[in-house]
């Protein structure tokens, strides 16, 4: 049994690998194939589960079985593991099992130059005299390599200067004599060196510190010091720092300041410090009065060696001035109807700051018809840059200012006040685009109607209105004939008195320089015209006569009224009424329309003779009236009536006895009647001129309608027709129409002093007063049912009506 151990055991530790790698590889680097260099199957490794067997604690590398490979477990430094001693190496064993081996494997770590070579301290420092000896040591100390063979430590080299060598690797010599003056402090570097590849270096700063000697004497740093300051700068502001150096050290380098030249206008304004060498501001500086600064400075040390230099401080410009603005021109009142580009004002401006602080831009504030043009420097002129109207503005007040472009920017405002004088650019306006006014017909001559007013824009002598009257002609006649009006007050007031009925409405303007505005006068109408009877017509000699059968109905039209009013309005309704009736029974007449009807059955017992007195009222205030007889007679035949008249004849005979008062009484009437015969000849001839006048101006002429009637019984009341014919008179332009006299059957003239013939009058003719009449001749038939209208027409176009012929 000992046999077969010892057998195996040697069978077990027969195998023996050596691997040689690097340090500081990676983890999983490959160190060596095991299973070929040991000759073992991958499945003997799986199957004898081989694995290190290794007794440290860091197991640097690591078995793969599966592969049958060794890799680097652990980053291996061999400076670390090893030290100074070479070669340097670590081993372990592989055991597998059934059966059992045992397989030893040593693995060396060869160097690699990853150390430089370092000092102990990275600076070291001398204080040397600038007066040392030349051949003086200073030793040093040596470096170290962790390094081996040919990475470890090679040589050291100094770098080049004046005053050092190097010698025996580690010892400093003084080569050269030093001058503190000119380098007080020397660095100086050592390096040392490795062999390896890449090669890597060491290095020691050396400071030699050269101590002083005092034989300097202090000298500035600039020849001349030049620094610039605000104005209006506050104090212990910082204007610059004087430097002086001395080459000397320690208290034979230390250096003063002094001030040993200034004018009188610095003094005060400036200190200095002796120490620091800082001047600072302890006054009040303006650009305005000391642009620049000159000053004398001293530098003196401690051994009584001194320099002199020079400071000169340019003032800087701050924009602490506004703009000053002087009137040099103005003119306080310019007319209005100035041109654009009329100078108003010039203007001095001025800024005592410089650069852009003093540069000016003048404007005027506002939307003005101004602006400001630059003609010199440092004047400007204010121009009118618009259309000035005093009417909307009489004043400016004109405000421009002043501003500079410094930063922020000062400004300076001035307030002018420029008055517009009036000019005579505006027409008087009246209050109204039209007036209207109404007056009553018959006033007085100087009657106020009403006053217009207007109002001109302009001022003093250029707003004075005056009225007048456009000169236009009404009817013929100026206008100043009928109104005139007050040049002062606008006043219009009536020349004459207005007839509604001759003029209705009255047109006029008044155009005051050159305004005008029309006036429409309205003549209000007054009840000054009574009704006027149309049908039947009545005359000196005669009057009409109606035949009323006895056999006529309850409700016969027996005749009808015809009337008409001048007036206007209310004053021209028209009622009728009768007055005076031998029968009230028997006759009615229409309140609005004047038929006169029966109202009972005719009797014989009625006699012929029915005279009928009818009243016609208009509806003004006071109400006028016209009455007109109607004669009826109630016959059957025309004998019948004419023996009624031959009787009253014969009556008359008896009462010659009467004649002597009629002659008396005869002479008195036509003794007044040649005097009305003067009047009214004279008044048709006054007449006749003014319808001339209003025939040539043209004026429409309004005609008047009388009102359609009709028989409302539906008989035949009248069974003949009535004709009619309307004459206009020389005056009927100023009063309506009224109708000639009546012919054709059934219309019978009666004159009570003839011997008792009834006439028929068969002409339908009207004989004008004036053979170049321009007046109108008008023909109405009025049959037995109806009264028709027929429209008025030229007296060339006379027409009757075709039903009623």
């Amino acid at each position: 049994m000992a046999l077969l151990l010892f057998l195996h055991f040697t069978y077990m530790v027969s195998g023996h690998l050596r691997y040689s790698i690097p340090e500081e590889m990676k983890k999983g680097s490959l160190v060596g194939n095991i299973a070929q260099d040991l000759g073992l199957d991958l499945k003997r490794l799986r199957s004898g589960r081989a694995r290190i067997v290794n007794g440290e604690n860091v197991q640097y590398t690591e078995l793969r079985a599966d592969k049958g490979i060794l890799v680097v477990n652990e980053r291996i430094d061999r400076e670390q593991l090893c030290g100074d001693v070479t070669p340097c190496s670590f081993s372990f064993e592989v055991i597998l099992e059934n059966p059992m081996e045992l397989h030893q494997i040593t693995v060396e770590i060869t160097d690699i130059n990853d150390h430089a070579p370092t000092f102990k301290r990275n600076s070291v420092k001398f204080e040397i005299s600038e007066i040392a000896n030349v051949g003086s040591r200073f030793p040093l100390s040596s470096a170290e390599d962790p390094d081996v063979g040919v990475n470890g430590l090679r040589e050291y080299f100094l770098t080049d200067n004046d005053n050092f060598v190097l010698k025996q690797s580690s010892v400093l010599y003084l080569s050269g004599a030093l001058d503190r003056e000119k380098e007080d402090k020397l660095l100086v570097t050592l390096t040392a060196l490795d062999g390896g590849e890449p090669q890597r270096s060491g290095m020691l700063k050396i400071h030699v510190t050269v101590l002083d000697a005092n034989d300097n004497a202090p000298v500035f740093t600039q020849s001349i010091f030049k620094a610039s300051v605000k104005e209006n700068a506050p104090k212990e502001t910082v204007v610059l720092k004087l430097s002086a150096t001395d080459a000397d050290d320690g208290m034979n380098g230390r250096v003063t300041y002094h001030f040993n030249r200034m004018s009188s206008k610095s003094a005060g304004i400036f200190i200095l410090d002796e120490n620091s060498g800082v001047i600072t501001v302890n006054g009040v500086i303006d650009y305005e009065e000391n642009k620049v600064f000159e000053i004398g400075v001293l530098a003196k040390d401690q051994g009584g060696h001194s320099t002199p230099t020079s400071v000169i401080i340019e003032v800087i410009d701050v924009n602490d001035n506004r703009p000053v603005i002087t009137l040099t021109s103005f003119s306080n009142t310019i007319p209005e109807d100035s041109p654009s580009g009329t100078t108003v004002a010039i203007i001095n401006v001025k800024d005592l700051d410089s650069g852009k602080n003093g540069k000016v831009d003048c404007r005027v504030n506002g939307n003005m018809p101004f602006t400001i043009q630059s003609s010199l420097k440092n004047y400007y002129t204010l121009v009118t840059n618009g259309v000035l109207d005093r009417e909307r503005n009489p004043e400016y007040n004109i405000t421009f200012s002043a501003v500079d472009e410094g930063s922020p920017p000062l400004s300076s405002n001035k307030t002018i006040t420029l008055r517009i004088s009036d000019v005579n650019d505006n027409a008087p306006i009246f209050e109204q685009n039209f007036y209207q006014a109404t007056i009553m017909e018959n006033n007085s001559p100087g009657l106020s109607v009403f006053s217009v007013r207007a109002h001109d824009l302009d001022s003093g002598h250029n707003a004075r209105v005056s009225y007048l009257l456009i000169e236009t002609e009404l009817n013929g006649n100026p206008i100043s004939t009928y109104v005139s009006v007050n040049a002062e007050t606008g006043v219009i007031q009536a020349v004459r008195t207005f007839d509604y009925e001759q003029i209705k409405t009255q047109d006029g303007g008044s155009p005051p320089l050159s305004s005008n505005v029309t006036v429409k006068i309205l003549i209000q109408d007054q009840n000054d015209n009574p009704p006027q009877v149309l049908y039947p017509v009545q005359t000196g000699g005669s009057v009409v006569g109606e035949m009323v059968p006895r056999s006529a109905d309850v409700g016969y039209l027996v005749s009808k009224v015809v009337a008409v009013d001048v007036d206007s309005g209310q004053n021209a309704w028209l009622s009728y009424k009768l007055q005076k009736v031998p029968d009230r029974a028997l006759f009615e007449v229409g309140l609005q329309n004047g038929e006169i009807r029966t109202i009972r059955q005719v009797t014989d017992k009625d006699p012929v003779n029915q005279k009928l007195t009818v009243i016609v009222e208009d509806n003004g205030q006071p109400s006028r009236s016209a009455t007109v007889i109607v004669n009826v007679a109630v016959a059957d035949s025309f004998s019948e009536v004419l023996s009624e008249f031959t009787d009253f004849k014969h009556d008359k005979e008896y009462n010659d006895n009467l004649t002597f008062y009629l002659v008396l009484a005869l002479a008195v009437v036509s003794f007044l009647f040649i005097t009305c015969l003067v009047v009214i000849i004279s008044v048709k001839i006054y007449r006749w001129r003014q319808s001339r006048i209003l025939y040539h101006s043209g004026l429409p002429v309004i005609p008047y309608y009388p009102p359609r009637y009709s028989d409302t019984l539906g008989t035949a009341t009248l069974p003949h027709v009535y004709n009619y014919e309307v004459c206009r008179t020389t005056d009927s332009r100023k009063n309506d129409y009224k109708f000639g006299t009546a012919s054709r059957q059934n219309v019978m003239m009666v004159d009570p002093t003839a011997t008792g013939t009834l006439q028929r009058l068969q002409t339908e003719k009207c004989i004008l007063d004036e053979p170049d009449s321009p007046l109108e001749v008008r023909h109405l038939s009025l049959p037995h049912r109806h009264w028709r209208k027929q429209p008025v027409r030229g007296a060339e176009n006379r027409q009757r009506d075709s039903g009623g012929e």
